[in-house]
């Protein structure tokens, strides 16, 4: 399914680039096992890896070359986020694995962009039956949501982008498609928005800012999913979540899916 948009102003791609100031943008030489080189102790960026199940990191996390999206100029390399029947973390009931920004950088004052894509495939594909909760904050005032919601039956494959909880914008997640996205987040007006686009297109606005209680400490946007139980059920078998062309910039936002390309986030 192709997004449908409203253009209100038309603005060049090469006019519009932030200033980026958190990357998650993976080089070629990154590997799984750089995760793993953070701890409380040793707070290493760009990420924090501490939510997750009790298995090796490598079961839930894997990076490649060909899990990022082709139009993303900037990444070397994407990253598999896996959940599955070990994915429990602390002692709770949800399914988890999620990595998250660690930066320096104050990333929740000012008018900032979050941007990111995603991508299932037929293999290990979300379970329909189970909500989802997708790039999201703490408080979530805002982020993503797939499949049933809490507590109902049936099945739904609908990605849902929210704002306090409430759908504001939503289309169906079909496998081997890129769907991208940057969140437009106004911590000085306490408003948020949505960029959207499918592949190699470029972003556009799909919702226009609205209220919401934005705030966060720079470390909890929460990068993959967290699955909840349904009516107590579980559901053992993995799941894959494809990302790419993850950061954080500020206005103006950059609507190129090519992202902030460098030298050396290519090469490393």
């Amino acid at each position: 399914m192709k997004l449908s948009f409203y253009f209100p102003i038309f603005l060049a791609p090469s006019a519009l680039a932030g200033e980026v100031l958190w990357s998650g943008i993976f080089n070629s030489s990154f590997t799984v096992a750089d995760f793993d080189k953070w701890s409380w102790s040793n707070k290493i960026e760009p990420w924090q890896w501490y939510i997750h199940g009790n298995a090796s990191t490598s079961r839930y996390l894997e990076v490649s070359p060909h899990f990022k999206n082709p139009a993303d100029a900037s990444d070397a390399q994407g990253i598999k986020i896996t959940i599955d029947g070990t994915s429990f973390w602390n002692g709770q009931t949800m399914e988890r694995s999620e990595i998250i920004p660690q930066t320096s950088q104050n990333i929740g004052t000012g008018h900032l962009y979050y941007h990111f894509s995603l991508m299932t495939r037929h293999e290990n594909p979300p379970n329909q039956s189970f909500e989802h909760q997708v790039a999201f904050f703490e408080n979530h005032f805002t982020e993503l949501k797939y499949g049933l919601s809490f507590g109902q039956s049936g099945v739904d494959n609908t990605l849902r982008w929210c704002v306090g909880g409430v759908a504001k914008w939503t289309i169906q997640l079909n496998p081997c498609s890129w769907y991208n996205f940057a969140y437009n987040v106004n911590f000085n007006e306490s408003t948020v928005g949505l960029w959207a686009s499918n592949g190699s297109e470029p972003l556009r606005e799909v919702i226009w800012p609205m209220n919401a209680t934005t705030s966060t400490d720079s470390a909890d946007w929460h990068i993959g999913q967290l699955r909840l139980p349904n009516n107590g059920l579980f559901n053992p078998a993995p799941e894959d979540w494809y990302w790419s062309g993850v950061y954080v910039e500020t206005a103006p936002i950059t609507e190129s899916v090519a992202g902030p390309v460098s030298e050396k986030s290519r090469k490393g």
